[in-house]
């Protein structure tokens, strides 16, 4: 089934904390994904930066939420109990506990429209939007979303101005991006015999390594149609031809299915490189991008509060 949103979770939640004095939000965990039936694959799913696991992620705001309105209280760091609140909400309250029924304890209320010091500057910034009333999204995933989004218009806007450059510009672009993941040592000789090196399937070579300990031969073209395998076949043939074993392909377009399937059954290591990737990896590691905003996500640390 599809892993339910965070506001489903919070009856399930109130009604696993009654079956004990105390819970573990970890033990809630899997007792909820076992009560939903989620597979191990739904269990493992990681919100879109990969640092959490979504499920995990919404079980923990359901129980963020449930404690503000005073339904279930904290005890320690990762435990919580059920109180007489939340008892009676489990007696009286509608099969779904959203945020809205959420809004008739105080706790709530303080906490949704941030009135714990005073009321805010203006209206605006203590009523939120009626777009996110009853959001499914937990904040974290409202917040990784936009993320998600503003980064796919970037990638989309920089492969566009990746397309005008000159060859000779897109030639020196991709030896940028491979020194700043860490290939090449150094920019002035990073690469070699770029656009000269008169083997036809070979544009460049660059060190793998600061010490050269072992090279990767480059064929970087912006190219209009979609690369097909005879392209790759022929980058493969050069390679042979200078007994190297690596290369890199990078395009701005893409390949075919043919290209792919015949680059990972050679014994030649290529990778193909298309141009959404390409702009992936500079947006990765600074190249042809600045830093428009910074915004730090900070959580409590609960070992500074530890009475020693």
């Amino acid at each position: 089934m599809a892993i339910p949103d965070f506001q489903t979770l919070n009856r399930p939640l109130l009604e696993y904390a009654a079956g004990a004095d105390e819970r573990r939000l970890r033990d809630a965990h899997d007792a909820l994904a076992d009560a939903f039936d989620l597979s191990e694959e739904e269990r493992e799913q990681m919100l879109p930066s990969g640092r959490a696991k979504l499920f995990y992620n919404r079980v923990a705001w359901a129980a963020t939420h449930l404690k503000k309105a005073g339904l279930l209280e904290a005890k320690r760091r990762g435990v919580f109990a059920i109180t007489d609140a939340g008892r009676e909400a489990i007696k009286s309250g509608p099969a779904r506990i959203t945020n809205r029924y959420l809004e008739r304890y105080q706790g709530f209320l303080d906490f949704r429209y941030q009135r714990n010091n005073g009321p805010a500057d203006n209206a605006e910034e203590s009523t939120p939007s009626s777009s996110s009333y009853d959001d499914e999204q937990t904040p974290e995933e409202v917040l990784e979303i936009a993320w998600k989004t503003i980064r796919g218009n970037l990638e989309i806007d920089l492969l566009d101005q990746i397309k005008q450059v000159t060859p000779d510009f897109f030639e020196r672009l991709v030896v940028d991006v491979l020194v700043a993941m860490g290939y090449g040592g150094e920019r002035n000789d990073a690469a070699r015999a770029v656009g000269k090196s008169g083997d036809g399937g070979i544009d460049g070579i660059i060190d793998e390594d600061p010490l050269g300990l072992d090279v990767i031969y480059l064929q970087a073209k912006r190219w209009e149609g979609v690369v097909g395998r005879p392209e790759i076949q022929k980058f493969a043939g050069a390679l042979q031809g200078r007994r190297a074993k690596k290369g890199v392909f990078i395009t701005t377009s893409s390949f075919t299915r043919e290209a792919l399937e015949y680059a990972s059954l050679i014994d030649n290591r290529i990778i193909l490189l298309n141009g959404r990737r390409l702009a992936r990896l500079m947006i990765d590691h600074g190249v042809g991008v600045s830093t428009a905003s910074v915004y730090e996500l900070k959580k409590l640390d609960s070992d500074y509060f530890l009475d020693e």
